[in-house]
C-alpha cells in the first residue's frame, strides 16, 4: 500500500466531502500520523471510512468524524481540553497539535497504556492520560476551555457544563442509536448554553455512561 497517497486519497474522498474545509485542519491530517495509533492488525483499514476495533469491544472513530469534530471546536493554542474517551490516543493527538494542554480519560488500562505508547512515539508531551470513568465529567484540571466525548451519550450529565469555562465548547454525540447528532454546546454565560446540531452519526455509547432511563428528573 502506498500510504501516503492513501492518506491522500482518505482526505480527497472522504473527509472533505464531509464539509472538512478547515485547511489547518486538513493540514494537521498529514502531520498527525493516523497508521501510527492503529493496533498492528489493522493498519491495512488505517484510511478506511471504518471504525477500526482496538479490543474490549471499543474501537476508533472513522476518519471524517474525527476531523469534523476538529473543525466545528475551532481550537485556539492557548485553550486546554478534556478528553472522555482515549482510546489509541489518536484523537488526544490532533487535539494537542491545537490545543496548550489535553487531559484524555480513559477507563480501560489496555488503552490508557496504547494510548500514552502511541502519544509518546509520536512525540506528543502536552497530553496527560488518566486513567478513570469520566463519563460524569472529570474534575482534575477544571474547568477546561473544551471538553470532547468521544463516545454516544443519551444524554449530556449536568456535571460537564459546570466544568467548562465561559466561551468554552463541549462536543457531546448525543441521542439514541441509530440516530445521534453532533451538538457543539457553548457556555455563553455562568448560567446560558447554546446548542448547535452540526451532523448526524451514529456510534457506540461511551463506556461507563449511564443510560437515560436511569437518571430522575
Amino acid at each position: 500500500m502506498n500510504i501516503e497517497q492513501a492518506r491522500f486519497n482518505m482526505i480527497e474522498q472522504q473527509i472533505r466531502p464531509w464539509n472538512v474545509l478547515d485547511q489547518d485542519v486538513l493540514d494537521l491530517l498529514l502531520i498527525v500520523k493516523r497508521e501510527d495509533f492503529v493496533p498492528a492488525d489493522y493498519k491495512s483499514l488505517a484510511f478506511v471510512d471504518t471504525e477500526i476495533p482496538l479490543g474490549a469491544g471499543e474501537s476508533m472513530f472513522t476518519p471524517k468524524l474525527e476531523a469534523r469534530l476538529l473543525q466545528e471546536l475551532q481550537l485556539k493554542k492557548h485553550e486546554t481540553v478534556l478528553e472522555i474517551g482515549a482510546g489509541s490516543g489518536y484523537m488526544a493527538a490532533l487535539l494537542a497539535h491545537k490545543a496548550r494542554h489535553v487531559t484524555t480519560v480513559e477507563i480501560l488500562p489496555e488503552l490508557k497504556t496504547m494510548a500514552e505508547t502511541n502519544l509518546a512515539k509520536a512525540g506528543i508531551t502536552n497530553v496527560t492520560v488518566a486513567l478513570g470513568n469520566g463519563a460524569q465529567g472529570w474534575t482534575q484540571g477544571a474547568p477546561f476551555d473544551v471538553i470532547v466525548i468521544s463516545g454516544g451519550l443519551e444524554v449530556l450529565p449536568d456535571a460537564f457544563l459546570k466544568q467548562v469555562k465561559l466561551g468554552g465548547r463541549i462536543a457531546a454525540l448525543i441521542g439514541r442509536a441509530p440516530v445521534m447528532s453532533c451538538n457543539i454546546v457553548t457556555r455563553v454565560s455562568e448560567t446560558a448554553f447554546e446548542t448547535t446540531k452540526v451532523f448526524e452519526t451514529n456510534v457506540k455509547y461511551l463506556s461507563g455512561a449511564v443510560a437515560s432511563s436511569h437518571f430522575t428528573f
